[in-house]
């Protein structure tokens, strides 16, 4: 077995101030990795860096600020050597209710924030480094890019736009550059409260594994994805959402009946 080691190589993580992104730049470095940690403003930068344990910075640079997003690229390759890594994981979703309800201004937020900033965080970590030496880059999609939910259709189109570029990047950077996509399901973050505050029992009675997830079991799989133990996969999708996808769990548990 290939243990995680990413002793040596450099992340840069995307909206990492707190959650997910933050448990996954806590997780590259536990495995030995330095670790770039972006947020909208250097001082919720510099409190995420603060909270990881090893070689970790913050940068302030909104994920759709072509100009910062291109000094933090920039920045890493001369404070740390390289960027081997690239966590795409901010997010966002202003856009609640019917996809016929929504203004343009809040489709372009979604699909600004969603789509287009894994594109442009990705060409520049390529253009500066993962180009020549390779590397592997991870989108933090959603399973909502992969079924339909009432009120949230114009944020689940945006991760599956996402989902498929993932696979023409993948395609389009091989053999250089692996690129993969996580798709959580229900985690106990800020962006996703609205889908368990108030009612986190019955959303994990609903699913297989009995509980919402928590973003360190997200992290501990991006840590897995972007290690040499993913070395052959690239262009796929993860998955993880604790059975979810799989229907309602309490039909299926043993002793359960249906009447028909």
């Amino acid at each position: 077995m290939t243990a995680l080691d990413l002793t040596g190589r450099t992340a840069i993580v995307t909206g990492a101030s707190r959650g997910i992104g933050l448990a996954i730049a806590q997780a590259i470095a536990a495995a030995g990795g330095n670790v770039v940690l972006t947020a909208r403003t250097q001082e919720a930068a510099d409190a995420a860096a603060a909270q990881v344990t090893g070689n970790a910075i913050g940068v302030g640079a909104h994920a759709t600020d072509e100009a910062a997003a291109r000094r933090c690229v920039e920045l890493t390759v001369e404070h740390f050597g390289s960027v081997d890594i690239l966590v795409n994981n901010a997010g966002t979703n202003p856009a609640y209710g019917p996809v016929v309800s929504q203004d343009h201004g809040r489709f372009a937020k979604t699909f600004d924030v969603n789509v287009w900033a894994p594109i442009l965080w990705t060409s520049l970590v390529t253009e500066a480094w993962m180009g020549e030496h390779g590397g592997a880059v991870v989108n933090n999609a959603s399973i909502g890019g992969l079924v339909l939910d009432p009120n949230i259709g114009m944020y689940n189109g945006a991760k599956a736009a996402l989902i498929h570029l993932t696979k023409q990047m993948a395609l389009e950077l091989s053999p250089a550059i692996r690129v993969n996509a996580i798709a959580p399901g229900v985690v106990r973050t800020k962006l996703a409260e609205a889908l368990w505050k108030d009612k986190e029992d019955a959303v994990a009675t609903s699913i297989a594994l009995n509980r919402i997830g928590e973003p360190g079991d997200i992290a501990d799989a991006v840590a897995f994805l972007v290690s040499d133990a993913a070395r052959w996969i690239t262009g796929e999708i993860l998955v993880i959402d604790g059975g979810q996808r799989l229907g309602d769990a309490p039909l299926f548990r043993s002793g359960a009946s249906i009447s028909v």
